[in-house]
């Protein structure tokens, strides 16, 4: 990522906001700190700020997400990409551990 940018996670560590808004007591809230210190460490050392994330089953939110990455505001990670009659090979490629990004298998 370049210095400025903002690293948004779903499925890393809460960082300390997202604690703050979710309403967590001062206890948990530093429990939160702690266990996102080392990503945050990383982030700041490059010059990006980092998020967490909470996904929900919500249209509205993914429907924003996806205006997002439209407007090209979001760029996902992309490794690679399985036609549907292989969609075998993709579950079988994400066990294996070694893909960089989303494995995206493609409908039409």
């Amino acid at each position: 990522m370049k210095p400025g940018g903002k690293l948004i996670s779903i499925s890393g560590p809460p960082d300390p906001d997202f604690a703050k808004d979710q309403g967590l007591n001062w206890l948990l809230r530093q429990v939160v700190r702690v266990l996102s210190f080392r990503i945050r460490s990383k982030t700041k050392r490059r010059r990006v700020s980092y998020s967490f994330l909470f996904m929900r089953a919500n249209g509205d939110q993914l429907g924003r997400i996806a205006s997002l990455i439209e407007a090209g505001i979001i760029r996902p990670v992309v490794d690679r990409i399985f036609p549907f009659e292989a969609t075998n090979d993709a579950l079988a490629y994400i066990d294996t551990g070694r893909s960089r990004g989303k494995v995206v298998v493609k409908i039409r």
